[in-house]
């Protein structure tokens, strides 16, 4: 299943990484880990994502929360083409790393493909 990411991590966006990393902590268990500059992460946990319809129209919404989809480093490139044929497009205004990209859904929901480092 080459050609199916994974899930690699939930990402939610806040103002006080350790802060809110500590909170999740103590209320789903794992352990917190420093993840470089600006992040925390939380290993461990069992995570379920739930998509619920809400009145704002996509663009009226923040995305606070997104998917990290994890793709062999090798497929990166088959990944991403087949992600932008489904509908998906380049969120060229948020920064992409060098083991990462970042896209929007049709709806304008945030996700990363992943091929970096675990």
């Amino acid at each position: 299943m080459d050609d199916v990411p994974q899930l690699a991590a939930v990402a939610i966006d806040c103002s006080d990484p350790w802060a809110l990393g500590r909170f999740w902590q103590e209320f789903l268990g794992g352990e917190l880990r420093d993840g470089g500059d600006d992040f925390v992460e939380l290993h461990g946990a069992t995570v379920r994502i739930d998509f619920c319809q809400v009145p704002e129209p996509p663009v009226d919404r923040k995305n606070p929360v997104h998917l990290d989809l994890r793709v062999p480093a090798e497929r990166r490139d088959a990944a991403i083409e087949r992600v932008l044929g489904l509908g998906a497009t380049r969120a060229l205004d948020i920064y992409d790393g060098d083991e990462w990209a970042t896209f929007r859904d049709p709806e304008s929901n945030e996700f990363c493909l992943v091929w970096g480092a675990a």
